[in-house]
């Protein structure tokens, strides 16, 4: 079983954000999976490359979603991984 490598890129003063944490954290604890959080403020290429849409969820370094994130499609993207 793979451990699929989670991260949700964010910004300050970011609404959307807010939301995505919500939204990461729902999909990723109900399959036992850990995610991390990293904000593009003072990350010159990751600001050039993301910011019009933040938040970006980056699952083994994928972009697999950004703005508003989908759950259904983010539980199964994980579930494809952890099943390997």
């Amino acid at each position: 079983m793979a451990i699929p490598d989670v991260v949700l890129l964010t910004k300050a003063d970011c609404h959307l954000c807010t939301e995505a944490r919500a939204a990461v954290e729902r999909v990723t604890s109900a399959l036992g999976v850990q995610w991390t959080e990293q904000a593009i403020d003072g990350n010159p290429e990751l600001q050039e490359r993301y910011a019009e849409e933040i938040p970006v969820v980056l699952v083994d370094g994928v972009q697999r979603d950004f703005w508003k994130i989908d759950e259904q499609r983010l539980t199964r993207t994980l579930k494809r991984t952890l099943d390997g």
